[in-house]
């Protein structure tokens, strides 16, 4: 609602356990049957029903109230406000009154979650909460998914503002992702919420009955994807009161935007728009008043959000800050026709501002606004200096359309921003908020056209609802009368009808070539359209004007100047110094704007106002009847918009005109829901295991002979749901159905809210008892093909290992083969060569100890020589066949033996490091390698450093490292 700022944390359940039970008893009680006593008899039921007072604010749904009727409505809804209870159900509506004071933790982010995870949030305390979870659910569609609106209706300041906000903050909150699109999602919703301050702050302002009022029309629409998840949305405008920029009523202000700027402006940004802290603007009334809604820094954060970067802010606000600064252009009045308008010395500076700000040529500026260009067919254009007059409206006109151009590039680029492309959304979800119903002292074009979208929107909830409702149930076969309503057709034929209706006759005053006579169209407009019950005329006002007999009341429409405002003309002039600017934006802005005089325009390419808004009214009624509605009426209590303040009077002309006592009673004694039989069984044919498809492809009978098959079936559906709340339900096998929840007509079913609940709860059951067999068996069925590819398995592991053993044994059985062989070959080769090169080796030792050199004694006890102390090679004795070690004089080998020479002499021989307690063996001869040669038959033995030429010597088979093998252990067996 309009001042609704907080949230209200009592939102609670009021639903026992008898709610079902205890809707019905309210249904049943409220049926317009029993309402149809004698005027004494109904006069005293409301006397009864009004005697509690203490019982009447608990009533959240008016169905409920027995008997209907506006008195009794009226007291409920008064006690409710009393209470502080805002919403209240009235059957298939909401009705919203608005509080005019914050009301804390009434739309908080808890709230919002607790109506999202309800399992039935019809349960909890009426709520738009509720609407909006409801068309949330209906995207995916119990029974078909199908695209959502909300419309918001109500008079000026009934809160359709703050409501539809409400709105779009709880889906962007609820309709949130977890996954990896997380910051995706944010952003998008991000910008959704912050294309509302801006909207508002250009598109609104305070008028006598709302501070915060909207001076267009808007239809948002929330983009889903298949998940439910907002991915974007498209914002629809329709209608800017453009004419505010230029003129404002009395007590009234311009939009928003211009009083944030020059409350909330810094110094360097007023230096930028040559605004004087003391500065005062024609174009901004009451700027001393402060509002809630003049926040300039929220605004430009919201810019910021929605990818408008600095520079193309600063063009916007140069731009409008031009606008202000026109509007202090004045004009005195000229002496002779001839002569142009004079300009005051104040004025010539506001001019010379403007043309800095909008960078156009100042003395451009100043002979567009004070001449205009004529053309006679092909000769040159002649200026002709216009009037004190004409030069007001030709600057009014150049703000005007600068300002619509701006709001529409503006509304295009939050577009551009926030819409997703079309193969990334399913649904939507739309959102209308609109102008409410407008009755002022003076009433121009503007209040008509927002009345008659008014009188649309309320024609679109009679024509869906009240009339085509009961036309439904009387033609499906439910005994019904017909509840009495107030039809607005007369009132619409008198504004759009054909062959002649006011809209007809103003475009056609605007298609002649003359000047406009507002006391002629007022006697055409009698002559014409006097048979039509809904328009009037006030002989004792002397100024032009009619009278219409709107659904909300009767408005009185001032004639003057109603054709030039529907003309809309705009000089070419205008245009094409706009198209000349330095400035990007209006050059932007203009770029495509056809420069044609109206004067050479054809009759029939005259676009007037009315033209394009009924045009762009009858797309958005398109849109409507193509979505499922949910309707929300926002009622004002009072009209000085006073907190808490009860006004009767008010109340009940708000209720009479939007049908709220006709909509209880159709509620309460109809059926909300209807849905054909086969998409009926569709949904619903698994709770009796119906076969009607199979039955109705095998019969190629009649239409007839189908309906009866599928009303036979949808017979048996209901009467397994009924057997849980009636032990023996009437509803015969192949007949219509009866109940006080359902009732089957003859396409149709007509279900109230608590069968769909009942219907939904067993339609869960079936599929849980059905998905459940189907778990079962695929589980069966894959334990056993499991078990199947394990045994395939093993067989198959079996026969791979089985053959890969057998290969490799047969390797084995080669790989040893060739083993033998070889060894064998090799140990035959080694023999020889031993045998061939130790043919003589007795003879060479003999020889060795004749030569052999004296030593000392104690070395010879010893049994150690230090080779390197010696003079001469010698030859060690202690060394089996003659062998020696070799070795440069640089390098020392010391041999300690005690009667181990044999162990120490193999040792040394190899290469191996041994080191024990008796002996200790230390040579060179690991990195030099071990020389093994003949000793030979002389006095001296010479020593070489090259390997040993037998060439097999230290080859063996064998991996132990102790062990001596190879032609060594040869050498060593035969010491």
């Amino acid at each position: 609602m309009a001042s609704m700022k907080a949230k209200d944390g009592g939102v609670s359940s009021s639903a026992g356990t008898g709610a079902l039970k205890s809707k019905e008893q309210g249904r049943e009680l409220s049926r317009p049957g029993k309402l149809s006593g004698k005027g004494d008899s109904l006069e005293g039921e409301v006397r009864a029903f009004l005697t509690d007072e203490g019982e009447l604010h608990t009533y959240d749904d008016l169905t409920k109230v027995n008997p209907v009727t506006p008195a009794t409505v009226l007291r409920c809804l008064q006690a409710r406000y009393r209470a502080r209870v805002f919403y209240t159900h009235a059957g298939c509506t909401l009705v919203a009154l608005n509080p005019f004071q914050p009301v804390p933790h009434l739309y908080s982010p808890a709230v919002m979650k607790e109506y999202h995870h309800a399992a039935q949030p019809q349960e909890f305390k009426p709520h738009i909460f509720i609407v909006a979870e409801g068309a949330y659910r209906n995207v995916q569609g119990q029974v078909e998914p199908a695209n959502q609106s909300l419309v918001v209706s109500g008079e000026s300041g009934a809160g359709k503002t703050w409501t539809s906000r409400c709105l779009m903050k709880y889906y962007a909150t609820v309709a949130s992702s977890s996954d990896g699109r997380q910051d995706t999602v944010e952003r998008v919703e991000r910008r959704v919420l912050d294309s509302n301050p801006v909207m508002e702050a250009f598109g609104n302002a305070c008028t006598l009955r709302n501070s915060n009022s909207s001076r267009f029309g808007k239809y948002v629409q929330l983009q889903l994807n298949r998940s439910q998840l907002l991915v974007g949305a498209s914002v629809q405008t329709y209608l800017l009161e453009k004419t505010r920029v230029a003129f404002q009523a009395p007590s009234e202000r311009n939009f928003h935007i211009f009083y944030q700027m020059v409350k909330g402006a810094t110094a360097q940004q007023r230096q930028e728009w040559r605004m004087a802290p003391d500065q005062t603007f024609a174009w901004l009334p009451s700027a001393e008043r402060g509002l809630e809604e003049d926040r300039f820094q929220g605004t430009l954060e919201a810019m910021v959000h929605l990818g408008i970067d600095e520079e193309k802010r600063g063009q916007i606000f140069r731009v409008l800050a031009g606008l202000l600064h026109l509007g202090n252009v004045t004009f005195g009045a000229s002496s002779d026709e001839s002569q142009p308008c004079g300009l005051p010395e104040n004025a010539r500076g506001s001019l010379q501002t403007t043309a800095e700000l909008l960078k156009v040529p100042p003395e451009e500026l100043q002979t567009c606004l004070r001449f205009r260009s004529l053309k006679a067919g092909k000769q040159s254009a002649l200026l002709k200096p216009c009037s004190q007059s004409e030069c007001s409206v030709r600057r009014d006109c150049l703000a005007k359309l600068v300002y619509a151009h701006l709001f529409d590039w503006l509304v295009a680029f939050i577009n551009s921003s926030i819409c997703a492309d079309s193969s990334e959304w399913s649904n939507f979800i739309g959102l209308l908020d609109v102008y409410g119903f407008e009755c002022f002292l003076l009433n121009h074009l503007e209040q008509l056209c927002i009345n008659y979208a008014n009188e649309k929107l309320q024609q679109h909830f009679v024509a869906h609802y009240l009339k085509a409702q009961q036309e439904e149930y009387v033609s499906e076969g439910l005994e019904w009368s017909f509840v009495k309503y107030q039809d607005n057709q007369g009132c619409l034929d008198l504004i759009e009808g054909s062959p002649v209706s006011v809209f007809s006759l103003l475009n056609e005053e605007c298609r002649l070539n003359r000047p406009s006579d507002a006391g002629q169209f007022r006697v055409r407009l009698e002559k014409e359209l006097s048979p039509n019950g809904s328009i009037s005329w006030d002989k004792f006002n002397k100024q032009p004007h009619f009278t219409v007999a709107h659904y909300a009341g009767n408005v009185s429409y001032q004639i003057p100047g109603m054709m030039e405002k529907n003309k809309d003309p705009v000089p070419p002039e205008l245009v094409q110094m706009l198209q000349r600017s330095e400035e990007p934006l209006l050059l932007a802005l203009f770029a495509k704007t056809n420069v044609e005089d109206s004067t050479t325009k054809g009759h029939s390419k005259v676009v007037t106002v009315v033209s394009k808004f009924k045009s762009s009214l009858e797309s958005l009624m398109k849109i409507l009847h193509s979505t499922t509605p949910h309707y929300t009426r926002c009622i004002k209590p009072n009209p000085d918009c006073r907190p808490l303040t009860f006004k009767k009077e008010e109340v009940i002309l708000q209720l009479e005109a939007c049908g709220i006592v006709e909509t209880i009673n159709i509620s309460a004694a109809g059926f909300p829901i209807r849905i054909p039989y086969a998409r009926f069984l569709q949904r619903y044919g698994a709770v009796a295991a119906s076969r009607v498809w199979a039955q109705l492809d095998c019969d190629r009978g009649s239409e007839q002979e189908h309906t009866d098959i599928l009303s036979s079936a949808v017979a048996d559906v209901l009467r397994e749901v009924l057997k849980s709340c009636c032990p023996d339900p009437w509803l015969p096998h192949g007949g219509h159905a009866h109940s006080s929840l359902v009732h089957c007509g003859k396409t149709k079913v007509f279900v109230t809210h608590a069968m769909l609940e009942l219907l939904e709860r067993w339609r869960d059951r079936a599929r849980s008892e059905r998905a459940f067999r189907i778990q079962c068996c695929w589980r069966r069925y894959r334990r056993r093909r499991r078990g199947a590819e394990r045994r395939a398995a093993i067989l198959i592991q079996a026969a791979i290992r089985t053959w890969l053993v057998r290969r490799e044994i047969q390797i084995w059985q080669k790989a040893a083969a060739v083993i033998q062989r070889r060894w064998r070959k090799w140990r035959a080769l080694m023999d020889a060569l031993a045998e061939a090169e130790l043919d003589d080796a007795e003879d060479l030792q003999e020889k060795d100890l004749a030569t052999e050199p004296i030593l000392d004694p104690l070395v010879r006890e010893r049994g150690s020589v230090q080779l390197s102390s010696l003079q001469e090679p010698v030859t060690v004795r202690s060394w089996p066949l003659g062998l020696v070690l070799a070795s440069p004089p640089s390098i020392s080998v010391s041999l300690t033996a005690k009667g181990f020479q044999k162990v120490v002499s193999m040792m040394a021989t190899l290469r191996i490091p041994f080191r024990n307690g008796g002996y200790k063996v230390e040579t060179n001869q690991f990195d030099q390698g071990v020389a093994s040669i003949r000793a030979q038959p002389r006095g001296s033995i010479k020593l070489h450093f090259q390997k040993s030429p037998l060439l097999y010597a230290d080859m063996h088979p064998g991996n132990k490292v102790d062990s001596v093998t190879g032609f060594n252990q040869i050498l060593l067996e035969k010491t």
